[in-house]
């Protein structure tokens, strides 16, 4: 198999982990067809990448039925990192498994089984996008008789319950634990006037308790005072009450990395270059590109599961590693 060059992203050998296609899933660009010079998928499928002569768009799917196009956008890390994005789930935070935890004790009560668990398969689609997509692909797996409604309902009573409990020291006692060398990596971005964002595809309900708790065993302060900006995807839309977006425009969609940088930190796009995102999700280091932004992996996630390693223009092993890759 040929390499594989997607203007604008780079060129990738075949065990890169992108997936080469013959069409678009949507059916609108086939390969060698109208300009289109080659289109390939993440491992995961979630996004594709359609590639013409001097640019590429990338498509990104939606398990609700509100997929995207968007330009893919010329990157690089320009030293000294002006703004550094931090995702929080896996990256600040471990705390992946908790709420995975949550997804599959909502699809029991779906089921009726209280024994329920997900699978290892399931993983990559559970994990780095929106708690309703997470939902969607449970229910249209395991239990398509019941509606996104009905999953909803059930999640938040159950997240209501675990975060009641953890908050009155009742709770599961491994739910939210800081990243190995958290507070040294952000101290040390202080230090050098670094701009630093947490952004996050997690509902604000379920995201700030988890930083507040964090800070609070790092004795950092109050997470709203130490960032510059935090980007959260919302409130939820309830019955009786209102909600905000964030279930549609998620990781691997670029509007929350876009809003924590021109609306949060306030930097242009043109100085973009400056800006990198750390992420530990597919999902996450596809946001980060479409977003215009450098991005730099962190393992320990499901990046090479859903292979958008490639994605990457940097992957670590830890935060350690990552800050002498910021000038």
């Amino acid at each position: 198999m040929d390499a594989l060059h997607l203007p604008d992203l780079g060129t990738f050998d075949p065990a890169s982990g992108l997936q080469p296609r013959s069409q678009c899933s949507d059916g609108h660009f086939r390969a060698g067809v109208d300009g289109v010079q080659a289109i390939a998928a993440t491992g995961d499928g979630k996004v594709e990448f359609i590639a013409f002569a001097h640019h590429t768009l990338a498509y990104v799917k939606s398990a609700l039925g509100y997929p995207a196009y968007y330009p893919v956008h010329p990157v690089r890390m320009q030293r000294p990192v002006q703004a550094v994005l931090m995702d929080l789930d896996g990256t600040s935070v471990h705390s992946e498994s908790f709420w995975i935890w949550i997804i599959a004790q909502t699809t029991g009560s779906l089921l009726g089984q209280a024994s329920f668990q997900l699978e290892d398969a399931d993983l990559p689609y559970v994990s780095g996008h929106s708690v309703s997509e997470h939902l969607q692909y449970c229910i249209d797996k395991y239990c398509p008789d019941k509606t996104l409604a009905a999953a909803r309902r059930l999640y938040f009573v159950h997240t209501h319950r675990e975060l009641a409990a953890i908050l009155h020291g009742r709770g599961r006692v491994d739910a939210f634990t800081p990243a190995p060398g958290l507070k040294e990596f952000l101290l040390e971005l202080k230090s050098r006037r670094v701009l630093i964002a947490l952004v996050t595809s997690g509902l604000y309900e379920k995201a700030y308790p988890e930083i507040v708790a964090v800070f609070r065993t790092l004795g950092l302060g109050d997470p709203a005072q130490f960032y510059d900006a935090i980007i959260t995807a919302g409130f939820p839309l309830r019955q009786g009450e209102v909600g905000t977006l964030g279930e549609l425009s998620p990781k691997p969609h670029p509007w929350l990395y876009a809003e924590a940088a021109r609306i949060g930190l306030n930097l242009p796009f043109a100085q973009r270059h400056g800006i990198v995102g750390i992420e530990d999700s597919g999902a996450g280091v596809c946001s980060v590109r479409l977003a215009g932004f450098a991005a730099i992996g962190l393992a320990g996630g499901n990046i090479d599961d859903s292979g958008a390693r490639a994605l990457c223009n940097a992957y670590c092993g830890s935060l350690a590693e990552v800050l002498p890759l910021l000038g």
